[in-house]
């Protein structure tokens, strides 16, 4: 996606990125400031919101900021307030991978999506010490009753809340079926 913005962001902006970039680096806000920027490019120059996101990354990019790895953003997800899921985490985000090789785990500061052409599931530390698994169920929802509705978390349309106890090793026995119905339905 960010391809397809910055070669159609002359036309739709009358700006190149490469001349965002400029203008955020003389005029704008520190560029490693992405949420600034992204405000100040919205508010002085009416960017629409991907355009604000592309310049935001394509600017702290060019200022030294290197986004960090999937496995990056999970280490910060995990680091302090709930250290003890990781291992559940990994389960899960590894039992997700093994459903095809076009399944990658993508990096983002609150979850870690894992996505197919789409994002079919989502994982991060939920409420009361427990691990939130997110699913984005297009057309069938499977009969399980651990499935709630999914109340703005990622993307996913249902959820299942793991506690902190679930032994990592049975994510294959426990969560396999839902994660494979969503990836189906997410291809």
């Amino acid at each position: 996606m960010s391809a397809a913005l910055a070669a159609s962001m002359r036309e739709r902006t009358g700006r190149s990125l490469e001349e965002w970039v400029d203008l955020v680096r003389r005029e704008g806000p520190d560029p490693l400031d992405q949420l600034a920027v992204r405000r100040w490019l919205k508010a002085v120059h009416g960017l629409p919101q991907n355009s604000q996101w592309a310049v935001g990354f394509a600017a702290a990019e060019a200022a030294g900021w290197v986004r960090p790895s999937a496995d990056g953003y999970t280490d910060r997800l995990y680091a302090g307030r709930s250290p003890q899921l990781r291992a559940l985490h990994d389960s899960v985000v590894r039992v997700a991978l093994a459903l095809g090789d076009d399944v990658e785990a993508q990096g983002r500061s609150t979850y870690i999506p894992i996505v197919r052409k789409t994002q079919f599931a989502a994982v991060a530390p939920g409420p009361r010490g427990a691990l939130r698994v997110g699913f984005r169920y297009r057309t069938t929802v499977p009969d399980d009753a651990r499935l709630q509705l999914a109340k703005d978390f990622a993307q996913a349309t249902h959820w299942v809340h793991l506690p902190a106890d679930t032994d990592p090793q049975s994510i294959a026995d426990t969560l396999g079926e839902l994660l494979a119905i969503a990836y189906a339905q997410n291809g």
